[in-house]
């Protein structure tokens, strides 16, 4: 499964785009539409640039895919919301962190959605302190995840 239109909607409205590379509040190096790495797998670093947005989708769409095969490694049917869901989550706390995370031990248990998508919330922490902006996206992929 590969991500869908409201995934990439939703990830593009939470990182934004931003052509010079930055710190996230997490403070890795970040850059385009919350890049951390190129598709060579080389990390962002200080002072790199990206020439317009197009360069920005296509490195988000070239990024994507480390992340859709960790929802995918799940190995439980989902809808295209829920992968939206899980791949947007996974995107900004890593692969390795949503594999070993309580979320997807209860989605490989069965466990109600309602009381997956509540698992969303636990991740609104940067350097051990909730963001704003972290429970705002938390709670937009909670209710992707649980749309329909």
């Amino acid at each position: 499964m590969n991500i869908g239109k409201k995934g990439l909607a939703l990830i593009k409205e939470f990182e934004g785009c931003k052509l010079t590379s930055y710190k996230c509040p997490a403070g890795v190096w970040t850059i385009g539409i919350g890049s951390t790495r190129y598709s060579d797998g080389s990390a962002v670093r200080q002072g790199q640039t990206l020439a317009n947005e197009e360069a920005a989708l296509l490195l988000l769409s070239k990024t994507l895919a480390p992340y859709e095969h960790a929802v995918n490694a799940i190995k439980v049917e989902l809808s295209q919301n829920e992968f939206d869901a899980l791949v947007s989550l996974a995107y900004n706390i890593g692969a390795g962190n949503l594999a070993s995370s309580t979320l997807v031990k209860m989605l490989k248990a069965g466990d109600s959605k309602a009381e997956i998508a509540k698992q969303f919330l636990r991740w609104d922490k940067a350097n051990g302190k909730p963001l704003a902006g972290l429970t705002r996206r938390r709670n937009a992929e909670a209710e992707l995840f649980l749309t329909p």
